[in-house]
This record gives C-alpha cells, sequence and structure tokens, in this order.
C-alpha cells in the first residue's frame, strides 16, 4: 500500500509518497497554484505517476483557510450576539496595532457593525437561564439576514459554553431557513470562556468556512474522477489529523496546519536519532516558522492569532515571521534596508525564476553568492537564472552605493536576525537557553541558513533531516488523529475535592474514547493526556498544567502548577491557585513509515564529492566542496566550506563548520 502526504505552501507544493511493503520514499515539489491549490495537487501527483486508486492513505495540509483570513476575501459574514453585547466584535480588546504611532487606525473587523444583530436572551455564568431566548424573533432574524446577503452567520451568545441551548436553537432555525448558508455555534466552535476570543474565533471559523468547503468539494472530486475512493485526513494546528468532513465544519482547525505538521515530524525524527531538545527551523518561499520542543513535547497554546484577530483553538505554540526564500528586500523612506514580510510567492515569484519577476529576494542573494548553485532546476521544474539574480540585486545596491556581492550578504544578515528573533522569542523569552537545542531546520531554504542562525544564537549543532524540503508533507504520513476537549469550570483549588477534578476529566475522557473506537482506534491504539489551565487568584491568564487522569490528591495539582510556574516566570509563589479549564488530548495512534537505512546503501565519499563552486562567505570567494547528499556514506566527516545539495533543498557548511551523515539520514553540523 501507499501513502501520500501533501503540504501546500505559498510557493510550493510538497509531495510525500510513502510504499508500506518497500519502505521506499518518493518527493517532488510542484509550483502551487494560489488561485486553486487542488490544480497543484492533482498536477503533483500526475508528476508522481502513480494511479490515484493504488493510495491507501491521504493526508493534506492547507493554506486555504489561513490565506482566506489574512487575504480578508472570504465570505460576507453577519453575527447573532446576545441583546447589549454587538460591539464585542467591533471593539474587541482595545489594542494598539502599532504602539507609538498615535495616528495608527484599528484593523477593520471582519463585518460591518449593521452586520452585528441582537436578540434577546441571557445565560449565567453556571448555565442557568436569566432571561429566556426570544423565539418570536426568529423568523424576523431570519428575514433581516436574507436581506443583508449574509453567506455566513456566527451566532455568539454570552457564557453559552456554560449552557449552549440557547445558541444551539438559533443555530438550527437558522439553518433551516437559509440553507445556503453557513451558520456556526461560537459554543461548537470554542466552549470556553472570554467573549472576545470565543467569538472571535467563531466569526474566523464561519468567514472562512464557504471557501474552505468550496475548496474541499473540488478537491474530492478531482481525487474521486482520478480513481482515488479513499478519505482525505486534514492536518488541524493542533498536530493531529481530521476527517475533511470534519474541516468543512471547523475549518479554523486547520490554520496552521502545515507548520504543524512539520514539528510533528521533528519530534518524531528526533526521538528516533537521539536528540529529544530541538528547535524547528522551517524556512520555506514565503514565511519563516519556529517552535521549542523539549523532551519530545511541545508547549501548546490557545493565544494565536490569524493576522491581528485572535484564533483561541488549541494550537502548537509557532512562532511565525514573515521570512521566506521569496522575501523580498528593499530600501524604506529613512533609508534602511528591509527583507520581508513581503514576498514575491509563486508567482512571478524571485527573479532568478525567471517568470517575470524583478524585485531582489533572498534567494536571488543565495544565487548571487553561489549558494544555491543553477546547474538543475529548482524543485525539478525552474532553471534558476543567475543573470536575472545579479540585476535586481545590482539595481537594489545602486540605491544604497553597494557593490552587488555586499548588497546580497547584506540582504541575508538582514534576513538572518529576523529569523533568530523569532527564535528568541520562543526560547529565551520562556525561559529556555538556545545553546542547550539543537537547530533543527527543514523547509526549501532552512539548510542554507540553518548555519548562520545557528551562530547568531551561539547553538552548536545543526540538524537536516532527510529531504528537508518536503520535510512538512513527511509529517503528514507521522501525524496520529488527535481531538481536544474542553470544559471551562472556575474552581478554587483550595475548595475543590480531587474526587470532582477526576469525575470532570473522565467525562472529557469517556467522549474521548467513544469518539476513537467509533473512528476505528482499539484501546491500544488510543492515548489521552489530561491538563488544567491554571492561574493563582487574581491573575487575568492562567498557563497549562499537565497531570495524571487518576490524579492523586490536590497537593499533587498544586505542585504540577507550581512547576508549571516557575518554568515559565522563574519562580512560584505559595499563594493560592484555581483552576479555569479542564482539557483532554486523545490520540489515535496510527502507523508510522520507516525511513530508508543510508548504511544499507552503496555510497562512498569519492562519489559524494562531485566538484567545486565559488561561493562567497564574509565577502571572500572561496572554492567551496559540492557533496551529493545521496551518495555520502554514514558518519563521512567533511570540513566547510561546503554545500550539500539534493533534490529539493542545499545545505550551506560555512568555513570553520563540519558536517557529517549519521545512521539515520540526518546531516549533522557542528562547529569546529
Amino acid at each position: 500500500m501507499t501513502w501520500l502526504g501533501i503540504d501546500v505552501g505559498g510557493t510550493f507544493t510538497d509531495l510525500v509518497l510513502y510504499d508500506e511493503a518497500t519502505a521506499m520514499l518518493r518527493v517532488i515539489k510542484t509550483p502551487s497554484m494560489p488561485q486553486d491549490q487542488s490544480e497543484g495537487i492533482m498536477a503533483g501527483i500526475a508528476r508522481l505517476g502513480i494511479p490515484a486508486a493504488s493510495l491507501a492513505r491521504l493526508s493534506h495540509g492547507s493554506t486555504v483557510a489561513t490565506n482566506t483570513a489574512l487575504e480578508r476575501n472570504g465570505a460576507r459574514l453577519a453575527a447573532v450576539m446576545t441583546a447589549g453585547h454587538r460591539d464585542v466584535l467591533i471593539v474587541g480588546r482595545g489594542e494598539r496595532t502599532q504602539m507609538y504611532d498615535i495616528k495608527a487606525r484599528a484593523v477593520p473587523p471582519l463585518l460591518p457593525r449593521r452586520f452585528c444583530l441582537e436578540i434577546d436572551e441571557r445565560i449565567l455564568t453556571d448555565g442557568t437561564v436569566l432571561r429566556p431566548l426570544d423565539e418570536a424573533a426568529l423568523p424576523a432574524l431570519a428575514q433581516t439576514l436574507a436581506a443583508l446577503g449574509a453567506e455566513a452567520v456566527a451566532v455568539c451568545f454570552i457564557n453559552s459554553y456554560a449552557n449552549p441551548a440557547h445558541e444551539r436553537r438559533v443555530a438550527e432555525a437558522l439553518r433551516l431557513a437559509l440553507p445556503d448558508c453557513v451558520v456556526c455555534a461560537s459554543a461548537d466552535v470554542l466552549p470556553e470562556f472570554r467573549e472576545h476570543a470565543r467569538f472571535s474565533t467563531t466569526a474566523l471559523n464561519a468567514y472562512v468556512a464557504p471557501r474552505m468547503r468550496l475548496y474541499l468539494g473540488q478537491l474530492r472530486r478531482r481525487l474521486q474522477a482520478a480513481g482515488y475512493a479513499g478519505n482525505v485526513a486534514i492536518m488541524t494546528s493542533n498536530g493531529g489529523t481530521v476527517p475533511a468532513e470534519r474541516i468543512e465544519d471547523l475549518p479554523a482547525l486547520s490554520m496552521l496546519s502545515g507548520p504543524a505538521a512539520g514539528v510533528i515530524a521533528a519530534a518524531h525524527l528526533g526521538g528516533l536519532a537521539g536528540h529529544p531538545d530541538l528547535i524547528t527551523y522551517d524556512m520555506g518561499g514565503t514565511s519563516t516558522d519556529v517552535c521549542a520542543i523539549s523532551k519530545g513535547g511541545w508547549t501548546m497554546t490557545n493565544g494565536g492569532r490569524v493576522g491581528h484577530f485572535p484564533l483561541a483553538l488549541q494550537q502548537i505554540d509557532i512562532n511565525t515571521v514573515g521570512a521566506g526564500g521569496g522575501s523580498i528586500a528593499a530600501v524604506g523612506p529613512a533609508g534602511m534596508l528591509s527583507v520581508g514580510p513581503r514576498s514575491a510567492g509563486a508567482q512571478p515569484g524571485p527573479a532568478c525564476y525567471g517568470h517575470g519577476g524583478l524585485e531582489p529576494t533572498v534567494t536571488d542573494a543565495n544565487v548571487v553568492l553561489g549558494r544555491l548553485g543553477t546547474g538543475q532546476k529548482l524543485g525539478g521544474q525552474i532553471q534558476l537564472d543567475a543573470a536575472a539574480a545579479h540585476a535586481a540585486i545590482a539595481r537594489l545596491g545602486a540605491q544604497l552605493g553597494l557593490d552587488v556581492i555586499v548588497m546580497a550578504e547584506g540582504m541575508l544578515r538582514v534576513s538572518v536576525a529576523n529569523m533568530t528573533s523569532a527564535i528568541k522569542e520562543i526560547s529565551v523569552m520562556r525561559g529556555l537557553d538556545p545553546r542547550d537545542f539543537a537547530l533543527l531546520a527543514y523547509g526549501g531554504a532552512g539548510p542554507l541558513h540553518a548555519a548562520l542562525v545557528a551562530e547568531e544564537l551561539s547553538m552548536p549543532i545543526v540538524l537536516i533531516p532527510p529531504m528537508p524540503g518536503n520535510f512538512s508533507a513527511f509529517g503528514l504520513l507521522v501525524a496520529d488523529l488527535r481531538r481536544d476537549y474542553v470544559r471551562t469550570r472556575i474552581a478554587p483549588l483550595a475548595t475543590t475535592p480531587v474526587e470532582t477534578i477526576r469525575a470532570l476529566l473522565d467525562t472529557l475522557a469517556q467522549s474521548a474514547v467513544a469518539e476513537l473506537a467509533q473512528a476505528g482506534f482499539p484501546p491500544a491504539r488510543q492515548r489521552l493526556q489530561a491538563s488544567l489551565d491554571m492561574r493563582y487568584l487574581g491573575q487575568a491568564f492562567e498557563l497549562s498544567v499537565p497531570i495524571a487522569l487518576d490524579v492523586a490528591d490536590t497537593a499533587a495539582v498544586e505542585r504540577a502548577f507550581h512547576v508549571v510556574y516557575a518554568a515559565r516566570y522563574g519562580e512560584a509563589e505559595d499563594g493560592a491557585s484555581e483552576i479555569v479549564s479542564f482539557r483532554l488530548a486523545a490520540w489515535g495512534l496510527t502507523d508510522k513509515p520507516r525511513l530508508p537505512n543510508p548504511a544499507g546503501q552503496a555510497r562512498s565519499a569519492e562519489a559524494a564529492q562531485c566538484g567545486t563552486r565559488a561561493v562567497v562567505f564574509g565577502g571572500v570567494t572561496t572554492e567551496s566542496a559540492l557533496l551529493d547528499r545521496d551518495a555520502m556514506p554514514v558518519d563521512l566527516d567533511f570540513a566547510g566550506p561546503a554545500i550539500v545539495e539534493e533534490d529539493g533543498s542545499s545545505t550551506v557548511v560555512p568555513p570553520g563548520w563540519r558536517v557529517r551523515l549519521d545512521p539515520h539520514g540526518m546531516l549533522i553540523l557542528q562547529r569546529r
């Protein structure tokens, strides 16, 4: 049987095909089609040359929901809200978008105020009904929504997380009255307290749902026409997969699917290779995503954002910065050089792609400096044009009075500074020392810059996994099915019996076990992890505290909270604490692909060395060895400067660094 992982990025669509019988992996890249991502997917399957009917599993990471939100081209959105609270989405949190700009304007909301409608009802925090739902107003409400031309409706009531009855009644009535309209109830999207985060997440979900449904429908039809009869699993931001049908109802789950897949693959491979402490560094064509993995695990957060909009669903704590191979360099009004976040994307792409792009990008800088060769087609399809890259950077250099080499190296230094800042945010600012971690670099552009980033952070070791250009797509084949369950209930720890804690967690566990069993996972293939959102009394925000489902006593809960608090803030106190929400993560464990063993293949040091190329490091042009990664024998130790080339990516080994291949197929770069 064959499995296929597909990760759609802003520039390339990556595909990884795994043959379960032979443990062989095939990888390809094909240009992404922003107008219809399914076109790029079908083009990639055609290039693989396999019948779609032969696929046993298909997992997909999509950027449709994210791009829809960022580009503001989603559905015509309306909201139905508790009377007196129509402005929650409009006012938001009152945050300043630009801290020191007194003239800065607020980011426009997803919908105008006149599309925020009210209905009389009110539920208290304990779930009791203060004012019954005004059922008589429902027909007029539906007529108003129809007159507004609403394509999606977010139903958001105060305290509906404690009692969803009113929301679900309104949602049911609107679905009957407006069958062509997507209706989302906040208690079904995010059954947690904090109105603005819940309302914003629900609004985002409704806003992107019509386009996501259209896309998934097109993809399914094309796959079925090609002969694929199985299910499509969609990667979610929490590091698991769900069936495409569930994503049609909750598309917000897929907002960070591609980056999450890379983290899952990194933790899996790091565990196999004996590196449980990693900082992942995924640099693609448009952006860079970083995440800290400590002891094989990662931090989850519900404080994410898509653009300026809160997304409070559980997701892997990934930090994203607009720095990729396609990031455009420009001189600002004050004469300062900036690199990104604006990107050349897939069309027209960097100048060196030869597709009409004229602005200088990070990829062009690497071509000019010799770090990215032009002898082979990028991704097997794009012939790089060194003259076009040189001309683009020369034009930028002329604005600053710099020659093309100095300009290219300056662009890389600015880009590396942007990326190291992103890593500091998820390490130094969380009490973690980057020097205690290995940097695992992937994405098409990650290996090109990994050693430079590591030097900036004084990190001693860099890991480049197999098929780095398609690594997130590989992560789609590694990911397990995952569900998250939550119940908000504010409970002071001192007055809450441990039996109450266990009972609430057991209720969540029963729902999880039943859902996993229905999905075909027997008990041996299930894994459950409980956690509590906790804080000291008087605090406004909480931390996630992992605990055992059968926790022995409240003293154990308090100790666990102190450990997490001290790790985050440096010191814990003896003050009273409280539980805010009870959570349960449930996994359905899937089979994992086996990686090819390079030790069992015919390789030699002589075959690995395939010539030299002039490469610039620190303004000095040096003849650097070219190494073929697919021909490198295990434990060949080679001193830089060198370029390790493979299909889809190139790894730069600067002077002062060494490189070798480990038995798991991982390139290990270490400073001498």
